[in-house]
């Protein structure tokens, strides 16, 4: 079946397709019958299973000509052959698969994922981006009260910790986006809404709210929020 690319986020390896039947089809990494890079608006082919697209081609990729240099089209599988299976990483850009350390969690959180509201998010990357987050924090306010110290500012003089305060405000002003993206991912990972992120920022019932959905563990299988994390064993 033809089909138009709806959205495709290639970080996160999960997209929709509209068919040409008039129903929206889920797909991921998995289901494309070879690496390509796809955007919103390209047309592909598939196999419509059920509410998910799989053993999908390009149709501008396979229209690629040697003379322009591209690559030849890989030829079509005959009918009642099973796709080619699809050898390549969840970041298909780089060619390596993306690391689950907690590090690379932080890092990814703070870059890539500053403001990525779509997609899911185990409890190891809640938990990573919590770890490092904290540190972050500690050292933001050492080196404040070190510099109050030395300034007099800290020991009853002077206009009191300035600096500490004001490294801690920054500090907390630059990451609360990525707090909040990673809250809304972590409730989807579960299956939820991302608007009950709100109930994390709720006074008394805030600090619980959080706890209980870094703490629930991911919903097997496949949700309309994406594909089971990298890593996460069920």
């Amino acid at each position: 079946m033809r089909g138009e690319v709806l959205h495709y986020d290639q970080e996160q390896g999960f997209g929709f397709i509209a068919g040409a039947d008039g129903k929206r089809y889920t797909f991921a990494h998995e289901d494309l019958r070879r690496e390509m890079a796809l955007a919103r608006g390209d047309e592909v082919e598939f196999q419509p299973n059920g509410d998910r697209a799989s053993g999908i081609f390009s149709i501008r990729a396979g229209m690629t000509s040697p003379a322009r240099g591209g690559s030849p089209a890989a030829p079509a599988p005959l009918p009642g052959s099973a796709p080619a299976p699809a050898h390549f990483s969840r970041n298909a850009e780089n060619g390596t698969a993306q690391s689950t350390g907690l590090w690379s969690y932080f890092w990814r959180g703070l870059t890539t994922n500053y403001v990525n509201f779509s997609g899911r998010a185990r409890r190891k990357e809640f938990w990573g981006f919590c770890l490092f987050w904290t540190i972050g924090l500690v050292v933001a306010i050492g080196v404040g009260l070190s510099v109050d110290l030395s300034r007099g500012d800290g020991e009853g003089g002077g206009d009191g910790p300035v600096v500490m305060f004001g490294l801690f405000g920054l500090y907390v002003l630059l990451t609360i986006l990525p707090w909040i993206a990673l809250i809304v991912r972590r409730l989807h990972d579960l299956g939820l809404t991302g608007w009950l992120a709100i109930l994390c920022f709720l006074p008394y019932v805030g600090g619980l709210a959080t706890l209980v959905f870094a703490l629930i563990p991911t919903q097997a299988g496949d949700n309309k929020w994406g594909p089971v994390p990298a890593g996460v064993r069920l």
